[in-house]
């Protein structure tokens, strides 16, 4: 079986992957789009990050292939209606990077909260601002999380732990769930009027682009902020410009862009913004997690037929 890394992954996790017996594994970073298709057909697996778009045109004729598995768990990089009428397999890691994306966005709410990244480049051009870094504290704020699966349920845990008062949406958690975990469950726009801190946790999908939008903006308590480290798409970026503008939002702390990278002289510019380069699941434990589960899916899947985690139905064999 020949399974192709387009990506790169934890070294010492494709060195196991390579010793899995029965299996050629070919690591090739930098794939043109215009050559994907040609270079995957090749291959009975592909392993990707998010950095490798598979598109409808890379799979209208899959060849060889006959599983993809993406080493995270957002998989708006790969057309699973595609891969699906392909015959191909999509399977992703969804809890290996739960506890890196819950501790940045806690990073990220104290961040906002201190503004601090702000703070730390005055100081360094040679300022004493004191009085114009003035905070809030998170302690009896209530923090609105929208999507309650693995990294909205450990940003819960955590934010407890700081006394927030957490409130949750999600259309597939029932309400006795939510109480049971802590949370106090409302709508969208309950929790949008309601919450101090909103942070996105739901994966990009026709249905959640621009969930954030210029009305949903406009249903957020004055003065909130806003955090997303899950993917650029769910938020307006127009509309959150001019929210941060007018000062209808106090601040804004952003991971993820519609268009990455993003232009420096827009959004992420702008003074109340804290912006960071997709780091949510940046950390030497994640990266060897999502490296590790989803090379054994792979090659459980060719060497055994075994398929766990998958996210797409396969349509033709």
């Amino acid at each position: 079986m020949r399974i192709l890394i387009s990506d790169l992954l934890d070294p010492d996790t494709v060195e196991l992957f390579r010793r899995a017996g029965d299996v050629e594994v070919v690591i090739r970073t930098g794939i043109a789009p215009a050559d994907l298709p040609d270079v995957i057909r090749g291959f009975h697996g592909l392993v990707v990050r998010s950095g490798t778009r598979v598109t409808a045109d890379a799979l209208a004729d899959p060849g060889l292939l006959k599983v993809i598995g993406r080493a995270g768990s957002g998989v708006d990089n790969i057309d699973l209606d595609a891969a699906a009428a392909a015959g191909v397999v999509v399977m992703n890691t969804p809890g290996g990077n739960s506890v890196a994306a819950a501790e940045f966005t806690l990073a990220l709410l104290t961040s906002l909260a201190r503004q601090l990244p702000q703070a730390a480049s005055d100081l360094k051009a040679g300022n004493w601002n004191r009085k114009r870094y003035l905070g809030t504290e998170v302690t009896g704020k209530s923090l609105g999380i929208i999507g309650l699966g693995r990294i909205g349920r450990e940003v819960a845990l955590r934010a407890q732990g700081l006394r927030m008062d957490v409130l949750g949406c999600d259309p597939y958690v029932n309400d006795a769930e939510a109480t049971g975990l802590g949370i106090h469950p409302r709508s969208l726009p309950e929790l949008l009027a309601g919450s101090d801190f909103v942070t996105l946790h739901v994966p990009l999908s026709p249905g959640t682009r621009h969930l954030i939008d210029a009305a949903a903006i406009a249903a957020m308590k004055p003065g909130a902020r806003l955090i997303n480290c899950a993917r650029g798409g769910l938020v307006d970026e127009t509309a959150l410009a001019q929210a941060l503008e007018s000062g209808h939002l106090a601040g804004a702390a952003l991971d993820v862009f519609e268009t990455e990278p993003p232009d420096t002289a827009g959004l992420v510019g702008m003074p109340g913004v804290i912006a960071t380069p997709h780091l949510g699941a940046s950390t030497r434990e994640a990266q060897v997690r999502v490296a590790a589960e989803i090379c054994e899916k792979v090659k459980n899947y060719l060497l055994e037929g075994r398929v766990q985690d998958a996210v797409n139905p396969v349509l033709k064999s």
